[in-house]
């Protein structure tokens, strides 16, 4: 349940359209909802302003399928992520609306509203084989409400896209980079920005990448200022801290008004 609907449906009890009663049995599992297999946080969009999301590889279809049901029941958005496209196939027999991304690798279904951010989070990729990573990035935060743009393959090994592109980076409140191979992208851009920049190392490249390693280990060594790190093919994770830090814009200061 969102902050809005609580509030509509407290307005409703105050107002005598709904009985207490009423009201106590839609809050009964506000908390979590035991499955047995899962104990499902309806409580999490308003401790946290995110719902809870549901990460597919290595549970069964069914639990999925399960999961999303419990979650739609309650009127909450769904995301799932890592979604092959046999369960995207079953996802959308339970609900018309669900929308697959078959790069990112996720479903959404879209329930509650969300007034976009006038912030803006920028995903950037070193190469064409980091965007199923930076996608998974540019959902979860669009699906958030944030406002996403997006600059793809302007790597180092041609620097002068990057810098083709500064109006771009210029414009950004969050800017996520996304890269394998030798992970230097993210040191590169933030240099040249006075915006948080969120890493994010891919398992793109060749041996001596290590799976990710080398690129994570580079990112971490990064000597340029305001530059933090998520783990390896966390499209997810930085999408949703850099959504995260750009809502944090979007609320004005004590007694201020935001501009």
């Amino acid at each position: 349940m969102d902050p809005t609907r609580l509030r509509e449906m407290l307005q409703a009890v105050a107002r005598g359209e709904v009985s207490p009663e009423e009201a106590a049995e839609t809050l009964r599992t506000l908390p979590f909802e035991n499955l047995g297999f899962a104990r499902i946080d309806h409580h999490r969009l308003l401790r946290t302003g995110c719902p809870e999301v549901i990460y597919c590889e290595g549970k069964r279809p069914e639990d999925v399928e399960a999961i999303v049901e419990s979650l739609l029941d309650k009127g909450a958005t769904v995301l799932a992520t890592r979604v092959d496209e046999a369960l995207a196939e079953r996802l959308k027999v339970i609900s018309p609306k669900a929308d697959h991304n078959l790069r990112a690798r996720t479903v959404v279904i879209q329930q509650e509203a969300v007034v976009p951010t006038q912030g803006t989070v920028l995903i950037v990729t070193a190469g064409t084989s980091d965007i199923p990573v930076a996608e998974e990035a540019s959902v979860t935060a669009q699906v958030l409400g944030s406002r996403v743009d997006r600059l793809y393959d302007v790597g180092v090994a041609g620097i002068h896209r990057l810098l083709d592109a500064r109006e771009h980076l210029e414009a950004a409140r969050v800017i996520v980079v996304v890269a394998g191979m030798d992970g230097a992208l993210p040191s590169v851009v933030g240099g040249l920005v006075d915006s948080p920049v969120i890493a994010v190392p891919t398992s793109v490249g060749y041996g001596a990448s290590f799976g990710g390693l080398a690129p994570l280990l580079t990112m971490l060594n990064t000597c340029a200022p305001g530059v933090a790190v998520v783990n390896i093919d966390n499209g997810f994770g930085a999408g949703m801290l850099a959504h995260s830090i750009n809502r944090l814009g979007e609320k004005p200061p004590s007694g201020g008004v935001s501009q």
